[in-house]
């Protein structure tokens, strides 16, 4: 693979289109699940894919540990914005692998950079430099305000990263203090991993409490409260606080420049760290690079991971060269993390989405199918708001989200839930065209009437 040292960057979006065109058609056919895929198709070049559903639904719940309520759906191949099941059938995808696919399944220059890359060298280990991972790292410094990167494997292990260097980052900072600032703060409805110490970051009791006791020292206190953050900060006790620009998990909330440059503020005057978590937010989603840069409120730390390397496993930790100065050979380390193979594809993934004018498309569609939706779903009495920025989408309801996304997907479209299980979650592939949002609002409307029956029962 051959690396351009002259890519340029740029760093955020300063130009929102205003005008959009609404689609107001009549009907829309809400079943995607009607063409089967036959001859040429990839379902068919393994007898592991010849398998119906139910069986391998039923090896599944036989053979691997039961930690995911998966719902009753066997895919096996996708293109873009479309995924099939085993039975050939087409559903258009909203939830990107959870914002994981940002490009869709397939992309070329993706699969062209994985492609060559396993051809020459896929793993050599942290021991050795490798060429993508410089790369990578080159170009993650160029676009962020970071001076330097970790990697890692996923976004929990980026969190974790960041909790230790944000401890320390502090024992650095007091070498004459016998109890730096060690405690961390949070907010509710926040979500940063399931690993020991993220899992003590993460607001829901539920996910916490069958691993009593998990790592402490942890305050959650109400995203967005800025008084009581300040006031915590400002106590002398607080290592850094992590904070989600925008929430994903916890229902698609947004916080305000107010919040996020109090925090800012707070953390200059008390030496406490910054740290933001743009796992789900980050890398093009909300129209903008990272999600932070609309608000102008810059980190000491940030965590990357979902759609930064296409599917592949990788996370990031950005951080200032104040931060990277505290950290030593040996603190931290990871095996698998920033391979040749991984970085490569992280390469192509940010090559793209870090265009301005593929940020752009991402803020244009994004205006476009939230107006879409108001227009289609507000008028439902079980909506309450429709929120988010660029292809982040929340639709909180009065009621389950369960029965719409189940309806959906037997009607061909897949979405997820968020929150308290009340908000419908929308985070499709960055490459969706405005005629498969236009057919994704139909599908939406026309199944919204299962919770009038899901309500009444």
């Amino acid at each position: 693979m051959i690396f351009s040292p002259s890519l340029s960057f740029h760093r955020s979006l300063t130009l929102k289109p205003t005008n959009y065109y609404y689609y107001n058609s009549g009907a829309v056919t809400a079943c995607l699940n009607v063409d089967v895929r036959v001859s040429g198709s990839s379902q068919n070049t393994s007898s592991l894919q010849e398998k119906k559903s139910a069986e391998i639904i039923a090896d599944e719940k036989k053979f691997i540990v039961g930690t995911y309520a998966r719902a009753p759906l066997v895919l096996s191949s996708g293109k873009g914005c479309k995924l099939y099941d085993v039975e050939g059938r087409e559903y258009l995808d909203l939830t990107s692998g959870i914002a994981v696919n940002a490009l869709g399944p397939g992309d070329p220059d993706w699969v062209r950079a994985v492609t060559e890359q396993a051809d020459v060298l896929t793993h050599v280990s942290n021991v050795y430099y490798s060429i993508p991972q410089v790369e990578l790292a080159k170009r993650l410094v160029a676009s962020s305000f970071a001076d330097r990167v970790f990697f890692c494997n996923s976004g929990t292990e980026a969190t974790e990263a960041a909790i230790k260097f944000a401890r320390k980052f502090q024992r650095f900072s007091n070498p004459d203090s016998k109890e730096p600032p060690y405690e961390f703060l949070a907010f509710t409805n926040c979500f940063h991993g399931r690993t020991m110490g993220a899992l003590a970051l993460t607001s829901k009791e539920h996910y916490r409490s069958p691993f009593q006791p998990v790592m402490p020292g942890v305050t959650f206190l109400e995203y967005g409260d800025t008084q009581a953050a300040v006031e915590a900060i400002e106590s002398g006790k607080v290592a850094a606080v992590f904070v989600e620009p925008i929430q994903g998990e916890g229902g698609i909330y947004s916080a305000t420049k107010e919040f996020l440059q109090s925090l800012r503020t707070a953390c200059d005057t008390s030496g406490c760290l910054l740290v933001y978590d743009e796992v789900q937010c980050g890398l093009g989603r909300t129209g903008y690079l990272w999600a932070h840069e609309s608000y102008g409120v810059f980190p000491d730390i940030m965590t990357l991971a979902k759609p930064l390397a296409g599917g592949l496993p990788i996370g990031a930790v950005l951080v200032t060269e104040r931060v990277a100065s505290a950290i030593s050979y040996g603190d931290h380390g990871s095996t698998f993390a920033g391979n040749p193979l991984v970085c490569s594809a992280g390469i192509a993934v940010l090559d793209k989405i870090s265009n301005p004018t593929f940020l752009a498309s991402v803020c244009e569609k994004g205006v476009y199918f939230k107006d879409l939706l108001v227009q289609k779903l507000g008028g439902d009495s079980h909506v309450k708001e429709i929120r988010g920025l660029g292809l982040i989408i929340g639709v909180e309801l009065d009621v389950s989200a369960s029965p719409l996304v189940e309806a959906c997907q037997k009607s061909g479209l897949l979405v997820l839930t968020a929150g308290k299980g009340n908000v419908v979650r929308i985070v499709p592939p960055l490459i969706i065209s405005k005629q498969e949002l236009e057919l994704a609002a139909g599908i939406l409307a026309k199944c919204l009437p299962v919770l009038d029956q899901a309500s009444n029962k």
